[in-house]
Formats: C-alpha cells, structure tokens, sequence
C-alpha cells in the first residue's frame, strides 16, 4: 500500500533556517564532559566505582588484533562472528575505559584510551566485514578486503565514528592538553572516512537519494547512519554555514526514510529494526531538538507519534512481541529510548510501556555499540518507579500500510488469545515469503509461531536468501500446493485487504493468490483470520480457493512453540504458559504429522530452547475447489 507522508523535514527547516536556530558551534552540550566534575561526581557511588572497576581491567591490556585474513573469513566462509567480535571488543574497551576516566579524572586511563583511540585511527575501515563494498578490483562483487581508497559510510562506520567523536566531546581537552597530534587525528580521520564521503556521493543505498521509481524506500541503515552522522557534526564542526547545509542534507535523507511510512507508523522490519528504524529517527530528532534549544523539532507530527506507537501494536506480553520479518519474538525496545520518545510525543500510554518494560528487562545488557545509548542510561534515565506500571495492551490494532492487524481476548489483560496476522507482499525489507502468516498466542506468550530468524551470515542477504528455511512460506503458517512455495519480490503480495474491527472480533480478510508463482495454478486463495471475543473466544482461520487443476498435493504448515500432542483426531494439543492451546482440523481431510526442529543457533536459541515443532496437515484428497478451517482456543 503506497505511504502517504505529508511531513517534509527538507521542506520545513530550510538551509537558513537551520542555520539560525542551531546553537552556535561548539556549545551542543548532550552529556557532561570530564570537566562537570559536579554531574559526573553526582553518579551514586556503586555506579561510580562500577566504572571505575572496568577501566581498572583493561590497563595495560593488549587491544584485540584486527587481521586481514580475519576480515576475508566473511567472504571465504560466510560467517562473521570472530572479525566482529574483535572489532566490538575494541570499541567497548575504549567506552570503558572513557567512562572510567571521566568518573575518576586522575589520567590513570589517558595512555589506554590514547592507545585505542590510534588503533582505531590506523584501522584501514571502520566497519564489520560484511558491509564492506570494494568493487574496485574486481568490478563485480567484494573484494575480500576493503580499498582504503573508497571510505565508505555505513552503519558500523559511522557507529565507529560517532564513539571517536563522543569520545573527543567528553575528554577531548584533556587529551590535546597531553597528545594534541591524537587530537588532530581524531577530527582529520571523521572529516576523511565520513563527513566528506558523505557530503560528496549520493549513490548509498541507504540514502535513497538515487532510487529508481517505485523502488523500495531506504530501511533502518537511513536514520541509523544519519543519527550518528548528526551527532559527530553537531561534535566537531565549527563552521556554522557548512553544518547549516550538512544539517540539511540529513534532513533530506531522511525524508527518503519516511517515505516509505503510511500515517499509522507501521514499521515492516519488525519489532527487533524498530530499535534502529523509528527509535534512530527519535534520536536523529533529539540531537536536532537539543542542538537547536527546541526550535527545530516535530514532536507534533501525528506520523512521529504513530511511529513510536509501533511497539505497543506489535506487543503480546511480557518479553513477547510480534515477529514478522527479521525480527525475534522475544525481545525488549530498549526502555530509555521508548520512555524518552514517548514524553517527546507526549504518549502517556507509551511511556506507562517503557516504565513496565525496564522491570522486565532482567538481562545485563550492555549496549556498548553506541555510545550515546551508554551514556543516557546514566545522565537520561528512565525514573525509578516504587512499583513498576502494569503494561498498556492495547485491545486491537490495525496497520494499513504494511498489512498487520494484531488484537487480544481483553484489552489491558495478556491472559486469554492473542492475534497477529498480516497480509502485505514479499518484498518488504528483512522480507521473509510470509504473505497471509499467522501468530496466535495465549496467555502473553506466542504458541502458534513466527519462528524469526537464525544467525546472520552472508547467504542471509545473498540471491540465496530463500533457500533459508526461515525465509519459506512453507515453514510459515500457510498452505504448499503441489510443493510450491511463495516467491520473492514486490510482485507477490495479498489482494482484496480488508480489516474489521468490533468490539466482539477482529478480523482480517484478503485474497493471498498472488503470493505464488502463476504456474501453481491458483485463481483465488481467500483467507479469513478472526478472533472472536466472549465466551467461546477463538482464533479461526479459514481458507477458500479454487485452482486450476487438481492438486497432486496440498499441506499446512503449523509451526508451534511448545509441546505439540498429535493424538486425538481432529484436534492439536499444544502446551502454553499456563494453559495448552486445542487447535481443532477436519480429521476428513487432514492427515498430520509433526517435526522437530532443533535449535541449536546463538539468536533464536534463547527465545525458542532447543527446538521448535513443525505441524503438517497434509490433505488426503486434495480438489481443485475447497475449503478449511482451523481453530484454536484456550483448553
């Protein structure tokens, strides 16, 4: 469905505009700097002490060596766990050590810091091997190596970037004060490796600058890139005419971001992108609001609004989200970021969502890729709360522009049934061949599934994507005809999309033929997916279609978290929170059989244990005309 934006951010705060609303340079003043020695001081002593401890861990250590040959592992073998890992490790050791420094202020971590602040300098590319793009040599593909000749500004570039910047914004004076040549580095290395290169091309695919028509709008790499480009601007530039126009640029790219949303905010990465999709935006936001004392902002656009709204859409309970696309269904927004967007938008419901999420999130976890995240948790916290809210879970949503429709058995309750389905077509971005899918959850946890997506490597986003078991529809809650799956590309997509949504049901109903090459034969595949509220609450979803010809076969796939108990006919029993699921089937014809399929992969492995259960109803007559249903309510 075509976005229809009216905000133009290029068109609102022009060139001159900008340039007399921004502070004058050098005074953005985001966190405290070293020399706040007050703030800085007034961090509780555990905290304090924390820091400190970590910085005291990594003197004198050595830095994480950065091979040639452990950058070609990507291109050689298709995995890029070990590069990645010493690259990060780098950069968490410097934020240690940073923060260690600013909360003692002895210079005890000065000739650590300078040590990997020149490491980093000397690397020949800021980024992680998979998105290095050299084309130069081999005119086709990537080099295994990257041209030091061609910087190139991606998101671990310019996350890289925005952490040498922040770094130089919280300690830089005393830095120059003993190493004035790092220093000079420091800036000479941002203007060479980002802020030039950026200014100077525009054929980045993230930038959308120079799409063909009707092409897909630029994905969460657009506000994720430009959130650290504007940081490190607003950091070092002094001239305020150049910053006016680079400021503008930004703003330009990110008007291609938000092309690609329709007035209700839905985001088609999913829940897990969110975090650098419509939470970069809010921080692209915030640095121009705060740079410019308030007077270049948007938190009145309903669209801004709409787009921090997502999570709560997109949220069955607790840890659980919905997991379209790329996305985990167990996963938590980061709380600071969502609370600080809410009261930017002034979005009670939100902000009640971040305050109950920061109880949840048990898990240490760190963070330490980008550094403003780091430091917002300790000069922006989220307010400690004597008691933590109970979550908003909102009773019904449904999201035009991307097709999803998601709905619950009680508003602000997570027991009882929970919806999600979606329509949409098969070449959004971090696409799966999931036209027409289904999740149902009960009790505020997903049991009828969307199992996401494993490990990234680089057949993930090679021509190879679908061979993926993930990326197929057929490991997705649809039907097969004949052994045929869904295809890929904007071209397959759901017709005939209708959504109603009453106070008794929610329903969605569309036309899901087109998803499937034309040789499967399909005239029309109509699928109905409800959710009946009151006493007999259900989920059912039924399917009608007419074929061109008779089948040699027809299944459905069920994917299920959860022990799946195949005995009685006509009826699945599968093992929820509290309560097992019954899943009813024609046992006239359906035959089933279930498969396990292990998990044993570091991202899905923590939402799913160690294996999943894939449900095949195969039809053991199968026509060219019929119909079915399934139903699944609370046992």
């Amino acid at each position: 469905m075509p976005a229809h934006v009216p905000l133009r951010l290029a068109d609102r705060f022009p060139v001159e505009a900008i340039r007399e609303n921004l502070l004058p340079p050098g005074t953005w003043r985001p966190y405290p700097t070293i020399r706040d020695r007050n703030t800085w001081e007034s961090l509780p002593a555990e905290q304090r002490q924390s820091l400190v401890a970590a910085g005291e861990a990594l003197l004198g250590t050595s830095w994480p060596e950065l091979k040639a040959t452990l950058f070609m592992e990507y291109q050689r073998t298709g995995f890029l766990t070990r590069y990645q890992q010493a690259s990060f490790e780098r950069r968490k050791m410097l934020i240690r050590l940073v923060l260690a420094e600013c909360v003692e202020n002895q210079g005890r971590f000065l000739d650590d810091i300078v040590n990997g602040l020149w490491a980093i300098c000397e690397e020949s590319y800021w980024g992680a091997s998979e998105h290095s793009r050299n084309i130069r040599f081999t005119g086709v593909f990537p080099d295994p190596l990257p041209d030091t000749l061609l910087p190139g500004v991606d998101l671990t570039t310019a996350e890289t970037g925005a952490l040498v910047a922040y770094t130089d914004y919280l300690i830089g004076g005393v830095i120059e004060h003993h190493f004035p040549i790092v220093t000079d580095r420091i800036h000479r290395e941002l203007r060479r490796r980002l802020l030039d290169p950026y200014t100077q091309r525009n054929d980045w695919h993230w930038l959308g600058f120079n799409r063909s028509p009707g092409s897909r709008p630029p994905n969460n790499w657009n506000p994720w890139v430009h959130s650290n480009l504007l940081a490190i601007e607003m950091a070092v530039e002094k001239d305020e005419f150049q910053r006016a126009h680079f400021v503008h640029r930004v703003l330009r790219g990110l008007d291609e971001f938000l092309s690609g949303y329709h007035e209700d905010g839905g985001c088609d990465e999913g829940v897990a992108y969110w975090g650098r999709a419509g939470a970069s935006l809010f921080e692209c936001l915030d640095v121009l609001d705060t740079a410019s004392d308030g007077k270049i902002t948007v938190w009145d656009e309903p669209l801004i609004r709409e787009m921090g709204r997502f999570i709560l859409r997109m949220h069955i309970g607790s840890h659980w989200y919905v997991s379209f696309a790329d996305s985990d269904a167990k996963t938590i927004p980061d709380p600071n970021l969502v609370y600080h967007f809410a009261r930017k938008v002034n979005d009670e419901q939100l902000q009640t969502h971040a305050l109950a999420s920061l109880a949840d999130q048990k898990d240490e976890r760190s963070g330490l890729s980008s550094f403003n995240r780091v430091l917002n948790g300790y000069f922006r916290p989220v307010p400690a709360q004597e008691q933590a809210p109970a979550y908003p879970l909102i009773g019904q949503s449904w999201l035009a522009g991307i097709q999803v429709l998601t709905a619950r058995e009680t508003e602000g309750s997570s027991e009882g049934l929970f919806l999600a389905a979606k329509g949409g077509h098969n070449g959004e971005s971090h696409n799966h061949n999931d036209v027409g899918t289904f999740i149902v959850g009960l009790d505020g946890q997903p049991v009828l599934i969307d199992a996401g997506v494993e490990d990234y490597i680089s057949q993930t986003f090679s021509p190879r994507r679908y061979e993926l078991w993930t990326m197929q529809s057929s490991y997705h809650n649809l039907p097969t005809i004949d052994g045929i799956q869904q295809q890929d590309g904007p071209a397959f997509r759901a017709t005939d999309v209708s959504a109603d949504l009453a106070e008794n049901h929610a329903s969605l109903r569309f036309d899901m033929s087109q998803a499937w090459p034309a040789e499967t034969g399909i005239d029309h595949w109509q699928r109905t997916i409800e959710l009946r509220r009151g006493q007999d609450a259900a989920v059912t979803v039924h399917d009608d279609y007419t074929l061109a010809h008779d089948p040699e076969s027809l299944s459905l796939t069920l994917m299920a978290y959860g022990r799946v108990d195949p005995s009685a006919p006509g009826q699945l029993r599968i093992t929820g929170l509290h309560r097992d699921l019954l899943v009813d089937y024609d046992a006239t014809m359906w035959q089933v059989s279930t498969e396990r399929i292990p998990i044993g992969d570091k991202r899905m492995g923590p939402v799913w244990g160690d294996h999943i259960t894939r449900i095949l109803l195969q039809a053991t007559n199968p026509t060219r005309n019929g119909s079915f249903m399934v139903r699944a309510y609370a046992g």
